[in-house]
Parts: C-alpha cells; sequence; structure tokens
C-alpha cells in the first residue's frame, strides 16, 4: 500500500520533535517503518531473504528521505516503533513523531489530526516504498489542493501512496481493508461528493514482481536467478 505500520511502543526519544512551530502552511507526513532484520518487507523476503529485504527497504527510505527534502513544506516523519536520531533522516529536516494507532486509518488520521491542530493548511502524506515518486508528484499534490479538497496518488495495486487534504476527512481512515486492492476504491466511494484530484499511477515495492523492471534492484534480482 505504500504506508507500514507495527504495534506502538513507548520510547524516550519521543520527546524530540512533539512541539514545534510551523514554518509553512504545509506539512509533508513520512509514514516509515522502523529498519529491522526480519521485519521490513515480509512479502519480498519470502522470495529474496530478510537481510536483501532489509537492504532494498533502506534503499527506498533514503530515496524518500532525498525527494522529500526538495518539497517546500514542513516534513515529519512518523515512525513505527520508536523514534531514532541522526539517521535516515536529517535531525535538522525532519520533525519526527511515532504513529498511534491500532490499525494504518487510526495512525493515519491521528497524524492528519495533529498537524491540523498545530495550523497546517495542507496536509500531504506518503509512504516510504515508492522509488518512482519525486519531489515534483508532491509539489504538484500541493498545488492541486488549491483547487481540490483531496489529491490521490493511486498505487498499482489497488491502494495508494499519497494523500492530501485541506480539512480531515475522517471517513477516509474507517472501514477499510488495509493492505488489499480495494483500498482506493472505497476511499473514492467516501469521497463521490468532494472534488478529488488523481496523480499519475506509481508502483511501490512489495514483491519481487515489483522490483524486476529496476535497474538499482539488479544485484538481487541476479542473486534471485542463480539461487532458482
Amino acid at each position: 500500500m505504500g504506508f507500514f505500520t507495527s504495534n506502538d511502543q513507548e520510547n524516550d526519544d519521543e520527546a524530540i520533535a512533539t512541539f514545534h512551530f510551523p514554518t509553512s502552511k504545509k506539512a509533508l507526513i513520512i509514514f516509515a517503518r522502523n529498519p529491522e532484520l526480519g521485519k521490513c518487507k515480509t512479502r519480498l523476503a519470502k522470495t529474496i531473504g530478510d537481510e536483501n529485504a532489509l537492504e532494498i527497504y533502506k534503499m527506498l527510505l533514503q530515496h524518500t528521505a532525498k525527494i522529500a527534502e526538495k518539497v517546500k513544506a514542513d516534513q515529519f516523519v512518523y515512525y513505527s516503533e520508536h523514534i531514532h536520531k541522526n539517521d535516515t533522516w536529517d535531525d535538522t529536516n525532519f520533525r519526527k513523531k511515532l504513529q498511534q494507532g491500532n490499525d494504518l486509518g487510526e495512525r493515519m488520521k491521528h497524524a492528519f489530526s495533529d498537524l491540523f491542530q498545530n495550523n497546517y493548511q495542507k496536509v500531504i502524506i506518503i509512504g516510504s516504498d515508492i522509488l518512482d515518486l519525486n519531489a515534483e508528484i508532491i509539489e504538484d499534490a500541493f498545488s492541486q489542493l488549491e483547487y481540490h479538497d483531496t489529491v490521490i496518488g493511486p498505487a498499482k495495486d489497488g491502494g495508494y501512496y499519497l494523500l492530501g487534504m485541506k480539512t480531515l476527512h475522517a471517513n477516509l481512515f474507517e472501514n477499510k481493508s488495509w493492505g488489499t486492492e480495494t483500498v482506493l476504491q472505497d476511499s473514492l466511494k467516501n469521497l463521490e461528493n468532494k472534488s478529488v484530484y488523481l496523480l499519475e499511477e506509481l508502483n511501490d515495492i512489495d514483491t519481487f514482481e515489483d522490483i524486476k523492471d529496476y535497474p538499482q534492484f539488479k544485484k538481487f534480482i541476479t542473486h534471485h536467478d542463480k539461487i532458482h
């Protein structure tokens, strides 16, 4: 789907960025799983192994951080497990928080609500496993929020890699089968009376099939072919 969840855990580092002064009217949320062996890209790991899956996920995190830094907005990383200092997400650029909630919907709703309460006027969330995503697409999404209630970036698996809004549409986060091919369709039904702008469809990286066409992942594909 492009978004990641795990059991919520308390951590002293949560205090890193719980309070801040907005420097923009726009906020960009990145949902990221902590990169830990055996807990990342589990469907991909079934084909190429846990260590390779972890390496690919770290590459995806680095790509996401690189493009996010170019976006003219306050940037927030919501970690799945615990907050890290001085990791892929530069502490000077990214404000760091923990995801809160029992499922992906609750966690996203909490993040959006949190930032709207901090007086942001446009809020966008992205996942951290879209190699085709770039800063221009995210900037376009912010621009489209001038004219539309919501912006969605459809993923090829039936979910979405980006969601943006100007006010909280709570029903988008309820009664969804997260991680399935119905998420986008069900979300659009919730927005039938709203103005929705759809970005280009992109591929998120979840399975071996998803990495086969990328030269960046050639060594993992070659390794897989050798052992099969």
